[in-house]
């Protein structure tokens, strides 16, 4: 049976009337006469006894609605929930950071998200170092908002979002803590640390394998938390590179940081599976600009302190 016979069948089964049938389904009389007759020949019984004055069930009519009715209304169910999961704005959309300052970017653009969506759940969690795609690959995130560049064939990602100027994280007691900036240069110099299993590319844009002259920068691949980073260039292991949200996020006596001049800003951006931008993404990433962008310019609005 086809759907539309399914529903003439069903909804005749609970009027017991023509034309009402054919006026709640916007179809004609004719056309709900002729779903009727064609469905008794298919099955060669009587589904209804009709006069001019009334229309029943007969006995197979009655046992075809029985074992129609539950199966239906499963498929209908299904297909509603379908489109709204294609709308977007319902169920939940779960989303990830991978350093405090992304994850800034997404709690305001879920308070957002929520008063526009307030069907949709906003889900929220920390990305690792040492696995930063891995949610995303399996299923477990629908999108993050982690430092790019990304360069994966399974995974898409938009521009940036916002930008972190570059500093250089050393121990209080290092040579550089004393310093007003340093240069890549000056990298050199020292054991860097970076994390443990980022992809060559996004190691690279990070922190660049040699300087321009030529010298080589010692990465040593040790990190895999935030806080072993920390504990590790507090006890002078090494330096590190870090975005300028450390200052906010992870001051310390044992840890100074120190701008680096000659390399640009860390970006962040959205990224999610390829092919899976659904309408929930889009409106998240929207929303999470626009957030922004009011928050640059109530800056340039505010006066500043002379």
């Amino acid at each position: 049976m086809e759907r539309r016979d399914i529903e003439i069948f069903l909804t005749l089964a609970e009027e017991l009337h023509f034309a009402r049938t054919a006026e709640r389904l916007g179809v004609s009389g004719a056309r709900v006469s002729q779903t009727i007759k064609q469905l008794e020949r298919r099955f060669g019984v009587a589904l209804f006894r009709r006069t001019s004055r009334h229309v029943e069930l007969t006995a197979a009519g009655s046992a075809l609605r029985e074992d129609v009715q539950a199966g239906y209304q499963r498929i209908q169910e299904g297909i509603a929930r379908a489109i709204a999961a294609g709308r977007g704005f319902t169920g939940s959309l779960r989303v990830g950071f991978s350093s405090p300052l992304a994850g800034e970017v997404i709690m305001k653009a879920a308070d957002a998200f929520r008063a526009r969506h307030p069907d949709c759940e906003v889900r929220i969690r920390e990305v690792h170092l040492s696995d930063a795609f891995g949610a995303l690959r399996s299923g477990e995130l629908d999108m993050q908002v982690t430092e790019l560049p990304v360069r994966e064939d399974d995974l898409s990602c938009g521009p940036a979002l916002v930008r972190d100027p570059r500093m250089l994280a050393v121990a209080a007691r290092h040579p550089f803590a004393r310093r007003e900036r340093v240069t890549v240069e000056d990298l050199t110099r020292d054991t860097l640390l970076v994390p443990a299993d980022a992809p060559g590319y996004l190691l690279d844009a990070l922190v660049p394998a040699q300087a321009p002259s030529g010298r080589p920068i010692l990465r040593t691949p040790t990190l895999t938390s935030r806080q072993e980073l920390l504990t590790l260039v507090g006890s002078g292991e090494g330096m590190a590179v870090v975005g300028s949200q450390a200052t906010r996020f992870h001051a310390r006596a044992d840890i100074v940081y120190v701008p680096i001049e000659d390399l640009p800003p860390i970006e962040y951006g959205p990224v999610w599976p390829a092919g899976g931008q659904t309408s929930r993404v889009r409106s998240f990433i929207a929303l999470a600009r626009s957030q922004l962008g009011e928050d640059t310019a109530r800056a340039t609005r505010e006066p500043v302190d002379r």
